[in-house]
């Protein structure tokens, strides 16, 4: 019987002249290889993933709604989002669709800042 994984090959061989314990040994290393190289293989895999989760996040842009977060991200009242966002400022950044309003944060804080230049 042999065994195959990611190039590592294992050969069981029933072999009468050499004792059940010493193939038993012989097994038992081989599983240790085999579970050393796999648990090598699982940590490049993880960090190869939160590599690229940590990538995901920065590149994911963040949305805040309606007048109540708009206000958060200024640090103002309501109110004076109101006016912000009627002033025609963050036009770019805002998206409403009747009652919904929906700010592209990032962008805002630019064109916010640029305002004050």
């Amino acid at each position: 019987m042999c065994l195959t994984k990611n190039n590592v090959f294992m050969k069981i061989t029933h072999n009468t002249e050499v004792s059940v314990r010493e193939q038993l040994i012989e097994i038992q290393s081989k599983i240790v290889n085999i579970l050393a190289f796999l648990s090598s293989d699982t940590e490049k895999t993880e960090t190869f993933e939160e590599s690229s989760f940590s990538k995901d996040l920065s590149l994911e842009k963040k949305y805040v709604y309606g007048l109540k977060g708009l206000a958060s991200i200024l640090g103002c009242s309501k109110s004076h989002a109101q006016n912000i966002k009627n002033s025609g400022i963050l036009d770019k950044a805002i998206i409403q669709n009747g009652r919904k309003i929906i700010v592209d944060a990032e962008k805002a804080i630019t064109l916010f800042q640029k305002r004050y230049e």
